[in-house]
């Protein structure tokens, strides 16, 4: 068994909570855009699609320290997790460098490892049976 198979529950919880803190988005949009891409949309359709951004990558989150707990739903949750923060990486870096100097430099580093520990772990499925 591997390190992230042993301890997959304390990475979901880690990984979980630091995406649940995209809230902020739904509370603050205009502060969290300028804070992670260091610009700002304006006008009800950007609160509204910025408020809904924050929403469903909370709920990722959410996701992410539910299967914590249930591990028979780890292989979605895990999937559906890293194929966001996928789009979310190749989204910001198709950009060029353009948005690393903000947050979203930093949620891309910290992005990328997480895909990889649930890429790790996904491809550990393949050898053994679930664990908790």
């Amino acid at each position: 068994m591997t390190w992230v198979a042993t301890h997959i529950r304390w990475i979901m919880l880690l990984a979980g909570a630091l995406t649940c803190t995209m809230i902020y988005a739904a509370i603050a949009p205009q502060a969290a855009l300028r804070a992670t891409f260091g610009d700002a949309l304006t006008g009800p359709v950007a609160e509204i699609v910025v408020r809904n951004w924050g929403v469903l990558i909370t709920l990722i989150g959410v996701m992410l320290i539910y299967g914590a707990y249930q591990p028979a739903v780890r292989p979605l949750v895990l999937s559906v997790a890293a194929t966001s923060k996928i789009a979310f990486i190749v989204l910001v870096l198709s950009h060029g460098g353009q948005y690393l100097g903000h947050q979203a430099g930093v949620a891309i580093a910290v992005d990328s490892v997480m895909v990889g520990l649930f890429a790790i772990y996904l491809a550990n499925l393949r050898r053994r049976p679930l664990t908790t």
